[in-house]
């Protein structure tokens, strides 16, 4: 199974990003999407999981939750939008793999068991960060992650 994982879309849904998803069984957005509509769109490609980030907190987004916990191919992904937030174990809870957003940067890190990712910024150029999502691939073994770059 391939999960997409975007997130700080900003109001923003790169064609690069379009692209990149529409080969995934599943896409999970991390919060700041800033436009509904970016969703819409990513429904359209695969089932849809999605939080709220801090820039979601009117509008249609705001319905969203702050966290959530989703069962993918046998792996739990428990998604926040700043990872700084975290307020359990993930290791003693059986989670997999932590999903999170908002400081733009990309990050692939494993402790205790778990996966930590965040797939960077996929929406407006920020500072100097890259523009990137994230793809991982569940299957017999343990999640596994790759960063993927949307500009080059």
């Amino acid at each position: 199974m391939r999960i997409g994982v975007i997130s700080d879309t900003h109001g923003l849904l790169r064609p690069e990003a379009v692209e990149a998803l529409a080969a995934v069984n599943h896409i999970l957005h991390a919060g700041d999407i800033g436009d509904p509509k970016i969703l819409d769109t990513l429904r359209e490609l695969a089932p849809l999981t999605a939080i709220r980030g801090n820039i979601d907190r009117s509008g249609p987004c705001a319905a969203l939750p702050v966290t959530e916990l989703v069962k993918l191919g046998g792996a739990a992904f428990y998604m926040l939008h700043d990872l700084h937030e975290l307020d359990l174990d993930p290791a003693a809870a059986g989670i997999s793999v932590v999903i999170s957003g908002h400081s733009h940067k990309p990050l692939i890190e494993h402790r205790r068991g778990v996966l930590y990712l965040n797939p960077g910024s996929a929406g407006p150029h920020r500072f100097s960060l890259p523009i990137t999502i994230a793809l991982v691939t569940v299957g017999d073994e343990a999640p596994q992650a790759e960063i993927i770059p949307l500009l080059r």
